[in-house]
């Protein structure tokens, strides 16, 4: 009895420290070096149920893109608009989240790229998937001008290679954004090891983020496949978010985001955060043009640079470029992407070179009431198509899973959607036309298929070059003078050092103080 008794004893002495090194988070147990916090069980140990948890370094800058830390601004138009424009950019205070930019619009030897692959792939049987995917070269003829040379070689030619893409429309620029993020992931997960190149995918069988992380996309295994610590598992998977290797998608900016990014007021804090102190609250001065504060187009420091154009854009009627041996610009079309001054983000041509589609579905009066965190108009929500058994839908002919809207009978008696409806671009628009619906060529010029562009381009005056301004088109018309440049989520921390989110006081590492 008296061993029995030592014996409970013991395990109750066990149990204790147990739990209080659970508590403290030094327990380890076998191969497993991570506690959960809740139950105190052994994390990434295959004994124990095998759950993971990976060490995420966080959040690295995509290839191209330069980190645009999110915050507080006066989104709408600066000066007071021109009296023959529509009133259709009040001045707002909103937020937005970090996210990374393209640093460069888009260029023709990217978007050639694009086109590459969709011909490998899907050439033999799907011509009209490519076909719909082109750009119109046809944006440069005008009645009275001769625009051939433009309309055979600016797209094509590699004298053109790193000038920014034209004549895509709206549609064309998202599904671009789509295959950039599945070719983006492929990539990684080739580099992880999970995968091996396959340069003969083709139709269904291709890599699509979405479809492979549903297991309807196999690929030829790599040479170092994730290790499942399932017990009941097969010892090997795929990857999974979790595993923090896949990053966000590719999409549009929102107009919110392209304006805030445009602004570059980051350059107008006098004393920005660092490693040694925190940044002060404060932006001293409002921008007119994304170059910073001061009102001006041209360079204006005193060195061999003063007095050049900082953008490319039409100086007066009939002057594109300037004279023979001046060239204001030095460009006559759009200029290389990386070519003028860039912003305090690190962005290039945020004014002037092409103007940008944005995410947006246009409304005049869209920022009346408008949600001030992230706002955006164009939300329209969609759902994966199951089937009857619950499981997933199999993925469509050229590998992607089936999507369908969402409906009023989806939502019935959910209370997060604001409004009965998964189709939002009319929702507290300001105009009595919502009501009724946006009749394109009837009442309205405009429908939900009328997209913001932003930025001014190589033949608009100097007014619209200032971020605030903002004009809209068919999302289905393309321009000569438009183009258009990708984002990024920033996800965790707003911080693009990986450092983490919110204020620490003593203990944790804190936030650059």
């Amino acid at each position: 009895m008296k061993r029995k008794l030592i014996g409970v004893g013991l395990l109750c002495m066990g149990a204790a420290t147990f739990f209080s090194a659970c508590s403290s988070g030094s327990h380890k147990k076998g191969k497993g070096d991570k506690i959960s916090q809740v139950t105190g069980w052994p994390l990434n140990d295959k004994r124990y149920g095998g759950f993971e948890v990976v060490d995420y370094p966080g959040q690295q800058t995509p290839v191209g893109m330069v980190f645009v830390q999110g915050g507080r601004f006066t989104m709408g138009a600066v000066d007071d608009e021109l009296p023959t424009l529509e009133n259709n950019s009040q001045r707002r205070t909103v937020s937005v989240s970090s996210f990374y930019m393209d640093a460069t619009e888009v260029a023709n030897v990217s978007y050639r790229e694009y086109m590459y692959w969709l011909t490998r792939v899907y050439g033999a049987d799907y011509q009209n998937l490519i076909d719909r995917e082109l750009p119109d070269v046809t944006v440069w003829r005008s009645a009275m001008s001769y625009n051939e040379p433009y309309v055979k070689e600016y797209f094509s030619s590699a004298a053109y290679n790193n000038y920014p893409v034209v004549g895509v429309n709206w549609y064309q620029c998202v599904d671009f954004c789509q295959w950039r993020t599945d070719r983006v992931n492929e990539q990684l997960a080739i580099y992880a090891g999970a995968l091996k190149p396959n340069p003969t995918q083709s139709n269904e069988d291709v890599f699509n983020t979405e479809s492979y992380l549903a297991g309807q996309y196999e690929g030829t295994r790599g040479p170092r496949p994730r290790k499942d610590l399932d017990p009941n598992g097969s010892g090997t998977r795929t990857i999974r978010k979790a595993d923090g290797i896949f990053l966000p998608d590719y999409r549009l900016p929102t107009e919110a985001e392209w304006e805030y990014a445009a602004l570059g007021l980051i350059g107008n804090n006098p004393s920005p955060e660092n490693k040694r102190r925190r940044g002060e609250e404060v932006v001293t001065d409002r921008n007119s043009l994304p170059w910073g504060p001061k009102n001006t187009t041209r360079y204006g420091l005193h060195n061999q640079y003063q007095g050049e154009f900082e953008g490319n854009f039409m100086r007066g009627g009939g002057d594109a470029m300037g004279v023979a041996g001046g060239l204001n610009d030095n460009a006559d079309v759009p200029g290389p992407v990386k070519s003028y001054l860039p912003n305090a983000f690190g962005l290039y041509n945020m004014a002037g070179n092409v103007n940008e589609w944005v995410m947006d579905t246009y409304r005049p009066l869209s920022h009346e009431d408008v949600n001030d965190f992230r706002p955006f108009r164009g939300n329209k929500y969609q759902k994966y198509k199951f089937q009857e058994d619950g499981t997933l839908e199999e993925k469509d002919s050229i590998g992607h899973l089936t999507v369908l809207d969402v409906t009023p009978a989806d939502i019935q008696g959910n209370g997060r959607y604001e409004a009965r409806s998964g189709d939002l671009n009319n929702y507290m628009d300001g105009d009595t036309l919502s009501q009724v619906g946006y009749d394109y060529g009837k009442n309205t010029l405009i429908n939900d298929s009328t997209k913001v562009y932003k930025g001014g381009g190589w033949d608009d005056r100097a007014y619209w070059l200032s971020p605030g301004t903002r004009r809209y088109r068919q999302g289905n018309l393309p321009s000569a003078d438009i183009g258009f440049r990708c984002v990024m989520d920033r996800l965790g921390s707003p911080d693009g050092d990986n450092e983490p989110g919110g204020n620490s006081f003593g203990g944790a590492k804190t936030h650059k103080r």
